[in-house]
């Protein structure tokens, strides 16, 4: 049995706060990294929170993500921004894009955000999140090291490669996210069970061949298996065109791993998308809106993506959340 210790938010953010900036990381970029941890563990998603910092930090003493890179911003067209994430997190870079996209959303009724030279944004669904909670529908994409061979193929070309769409909602929440990856479950998830030393179940990922397979070492070597078959490289070569190509970011294809510490900064991207609602239909959205989210709950057992998971948040700000003792001595011991 795995042992856990229960934190408080407060208490996940200062602790990856302060693991961060042990490792090198200026203060500015370890504080929209620290934040993002711990709404991650909020929403359950242990995969992308603490479990990732010793990751981070590891990757900020061996000089894969500069800990101290400044973003740079600029604007070439009205309804364009472009930010040079300097091969430094990409939560730094995000937010200084989202500075400049929400309000040009709000004026021309649409914008995109690029950002390229940038490194694993986490859980991308964090971020159309706060989009919507600005009003806009945001559509976010992001590229990462290839891990997805072609239909017919055994060597991977693109990455899992997540897209993520937010509806804002009456409350100021989102009524509807979607997030997710290419592949059948995100890599973060085979890469844990490897840490733990589990089985994947069948349909997971593929070994060097393009079998199906179990263990999950021989999966991280082999490839993961896109969801849905040919549809799912489908997916990710959408994301790779509009994360990559469109950023001018590396492809995945030529991206270091976001895991371990070969090569250098993957210099990857990603891209968002943010509309008005109203620019384009008026008041007609709001009730659209509701009217397909009504329809999904009304039926006994469906799932609506997204949903729960500010009562997760709310809930995890009353009882906290349950951590992996075991990451916890991780992070600790970097602190020290």
């Amino acid at each position: 049995m795995i042992e856990t210790r229960t934190l408080t938010l407060e208490q996940i953010e200062d602790l990856a706060f302060r693991a961060l900036v042990a490792a090198g990381t200026s203060e500015a970029n370890a504080r929209p990294l620290a934040v993002a941890t711990a709404a991650t563990e909020a929403d359950g998603v242990a995969s992308h929170g603490l479990a990732y910092v010793p990751i981070y930090c590891e990757h900020v003493q061996c000089g894969k993500v500069d800990g101290t890179a400044q973003p740079e911003l600029s604007r070439p067209r009205p309804g364009a921004v472009n930010v040079d994430a300097a091969t430094g997190f990409a939560h730094s870079a995000i937010d200084m894009g989202f500075e400049a996209l929400i309000p040009a959303a709000r004026e021309q009724g649409i914008a995109a955000l690029s950002i390229r030279n940038s490194y694993n944004c986490g859980v991308l669904g964090y971020h159309t999140y706060r989009l919507a909670q600005a009003g806009l529908v945001g559509l976010g994409f992001t590229n990462a090291p290839a891990s997805i061979a072609p239909s017919g193929g055994a060597k991977p070309v693109v990455g899992t490669n997540p897209f993520s769409i937010a509806a804002p909602g009456a409350d100021g929440q989102p009524a509807l996210l979607i997030d997710q990856s290419a592949s059948t479950i995100a890599k973060s998830e085979v890469m844990k069970h490897a840490r733990e030393g589990k089985p994947i179940p069948v349909g997971w990922a593929l070994d060097a061949d393009g079998n199906p397979t179990t263990d999950p070492n021989v999966g991280l070597k082999g490839s993961m298996a896109p969801s849905g078959g040919y549809k799912g490289v489908g997916v990710a070569l959408l994301t790779e065109i509009l994360a990559a190509a469109l950023t001018g970011a590396t492809l995945g294809i030529n991206a270091s791993p976001f895991s371990g510490t070969a090569g250098g900064p993957p210099k990857t991207g990603q891209f968002f998308i943010a509309i008005d609602p109203t620019a384009t239909s008026g008041d007609a959205f709001a009730s659209g809106i509701s009217e397909l989210v009504g329809a999904i709950r009304a039926q006994n057992g469906a799932h609506l993506p997204g949903d729960g998971r500010g009562g997760k948040r709310r809930q995890a700000q009353t009882d906290g959340v349950a951590v992996n003792a075991a990451t916890l001595d991780k992070i600790e011991a970097i602190i020290a």
